[in-house]
């Protein structure tokens, strides 16, 4: 019976570099912090002193305007979230969809290509909130029957449709990327060309643009506030309807504050994910 393996013991020379380099890493933390703590210390007594702080102070830092403004903003927030779940759903599918469509190979598929090259180009060189000008105001002036003239399913639609350009060109990246002995492993395999795309190559593709599909979506995330300007009362618009009900700007830095916690999680897991697939990289 084979017991549990015993770690060997470190020498003394090895003992002191592990010394070493934990001292070496405590002091290095601590001058971090302290240099940290001294910036930020210096921009807030510059700040602070000022002479035009107590205005800034009374327009954009009022506590009680904050905790008034703090319940609408949150609501409006909530419909920011909703239309951010949708969006990202039907911008991956959508943009995945896209991808494929540009990899068609053969002459058959040429206006199917000349489509989807055509809508990247298209939307990439839109700007979002022209789009959302003309989708939002143009689809209800219309009248057509059937077409939703909501203001918050309009934004989603033409956030779906701007982000679905550039998330395709990320997953073609992706795709493009395989070596072509990916392929001809799966068809040598007896895959169809379907199934190979499906089974073999995207996972693949998905997993290597999985960094640069959440610094997508982190900047979704801010982007999904432009809904405001077809009059959604989403986390902005209350925010501005605050400020207009109290003459005061903090309200905006309540919604600020807000989007950036929304977002911070998301940014870690973004790095973290990126640096797995650095050292995956690194140790293939």
């Amino acid at each position: 019976m084979r017991g549990t393996p015993v770690a060997p013991e470190l020498s003394p020379l090895a003992r002191d570099r592990l010394a070493y380099r934990r001292s070496r890493a405590r002091r290095s933390t601590l001058v971090a912090f302290a240099s940290t703590v001294v910036f930020a210390g210096a921009v807030v007594v510059g700040v602070v002193s000022s002479p035009g702080w107590p205005r800034v102070r009374d327009t954009f830092f009022d506590v009680d305007v904050a905790w008034s403004s703090l319940p609408p903003v949150l609501a409006g927030l909530w419909l920011n979230v909703r239309v951010l779940v949708v969006a990202e759903i039907g911008i991956l599918v959508l943009g995945l969809l896209i991808a494929v469509l540009r990899t068609l190979r053969g002459p058959v598929f040429l206006p199917v290509r000349a489509l989807a090259t055509g809508y990247v180009d298209l939307f990439r060189g839109l700007p979002l909130l022209i789009a959302l000008y003309l989708i939002g105001f143009g689809v209800p002036a219309l009248r057509l029957s059937g077409v939703p003239t909501d203001t918050a399913v309009l934004g989603t639609i033409t956030l779906i449709l701007v982000y679905s350009a550039y998330v395709a060109e990320v997953f073609r990246a992706g795709i493009e990327s395989m070596h072509p002995s990916q392929r001809a492993a799966a068809r040598s395999l007896g895959l169809s060309h379907r199934q190979s795309m499906r089974l073999v190559v995207l996972p693949q593709a998905v997993r290597r643009v999985l960094p640069p599909l959440l610094n997508d979506f982190v900047a979704l995330q801010k982007d999904v506030g432009l809904i405001s300007v077809l009059g959604a009362v989403d986390a902005i618009r209350a925010a501005q309807i605050e400020a207009a009900r109290t003459f005061n700007f903090t309200p905006y830095l309540v919604a600020a504050l807000l989007f950036v916690l929304l977002a911070i999680p998301t940014g870690r897991v973004a790095e973290a994910v990126a640096a797995r697939a650095a050292r995956r990289q690194g140790a293939s």
